[in-house]
């Protein structure tokens, strides 16, 4: 199968790159435009790979799309702007990217007559809940920009197989977290001011609540929708590791040797979710399964992040964070 993974040289798409080439014999083109949070240097481990082809490029660019995307068995769409606090700042650019870009996606895959199309979305779609979980046929009611512009792109896809045909799945899934995330979110972001010396700034009261969800685990998921989830529908990825920012701070406080000293509290966010929590019972009845256990799987992103400053040093200092 040859697989066209858009957003490919960022976060999750450069780990699921790295999955399929080491579990499956299919072909992959990348295809990023590598913005701020694209680094190629993220896909350094597998450039070689004769079944990896790497084409940088916007999704929003029509004549790019059309000249790279027909031949491929299968788009996997990960790409678009994910950062909330940018949403809020710069929402036209959120809407661009994450709505017109996948409809120009869309539109070109059926006209490519593709077998499958992956579209890659957030549990934040549904917006926050005070307690249970959000299935897949609730309410999305976002509260940002960047979820509604993502909530617009999947009610986008899934109307692209009710009109065409397009045989589209959609995942949403909790927060992840890994190596090779850009050092602007949570995790990567107060790992590297930690081990830097340096404060984190810890939001609001800290009890904003997240379930965290190992990349890989993500990815293994995602990979088993675009092979056996049924056309048209929504599947829910998530682990039930629930903590608050303020549980995740101090474990990571604990993981490189810092004390709450090094907390800089500071003011909310703009309509901050208050909790995220997604039933998975549906992605769970196709055989997928949680691996990672999420204390050893945070010990070892930070260990990553130890090991791996030549990544992150660069891409902080360019950011200026």
């Amino acid at each position: 199968m040859k697989l066209f993974v858009t957003g490919a040289a960022g976060f999750i798409g450069s780990n699921y790159v790295r999955w399929v080439l080491a579990n499956s014999d299919h072909e992959i083109t990348v295809f990023d435009k590598l913005t701020y949070a694209g680094n190629r240097a993220s896909l350094d481990d597998v450039v070689d790979d004769r079944r990896c082809r790497f084409v940088q490029g916007d999704i929003c660019d029509q004549d790019a799309v059309t000249e790279h995307l027909p031949g491929h068995d299968a788009v996997v769409h990960f790409a678009a702007e994910t950062h909330v606090d940018r949403s809020i700042s710069d929402p036209y650019a959120f809407v661009h990217t994450n709505v017109f870009g996948t409809n120009v996606l869309c539109d070109i895959a059926r006209r490519s007559d593709v077998q499958r199309f992956l579209h890659i979305s957030t549990d934040e779609t549904y917006g926050s809940i005070e307690e249970g979980s959000f299935a897949e046929g609730d309410l999305l009611t976002p509260r940002s920009p960047y979820s509604a512009a993502k909530a617009g792109s999947d009610l986008l896809a899934l109307s692209y197989h009710t009109t065409y045909g397009l045989p589209v799945v959609v995942t949403r899934c909790s927060n992840n977290y890994g190596p090779y995330q850009f050092p602007e979110k949570l995790i990567p972001l107060f790992t590297t001011n930690l081990l830097d010396g340096k404060t984190v700034p810890l939001m609001g009261d800290g009890g904003n609540i997240r379930d965290w969800i190992h990349v890989e685990d993500h990815n293994r998921a995602a990979h088993l929708v675009l092979e056996r989830g049924e056309v048209g529908e929504v599947y829910n990825i998530g682990a039930h590791n629930e903590v608050t920012n303020r549980d995740i701070t101090e474990r990571l406080l604990a993981l490189t040797g810092r004390d709450e000293s090094a907390i800089e509290w500071v003011p909310d966010r703009l309509g901050h979710d208050r909790r995220y929590s997604v039933d998975i019972d549906k992605i769970s009845a196709l055989g997928w399964t949680l691996e990672r256990d999420f204390d050893q799987g945070l010990e070892h992103t930070v260990d990553w992040y130890r090991t791996h400053r030549d990544w992150w040093e660069p891409l902080k200092a360019r950011a200026g964070l």
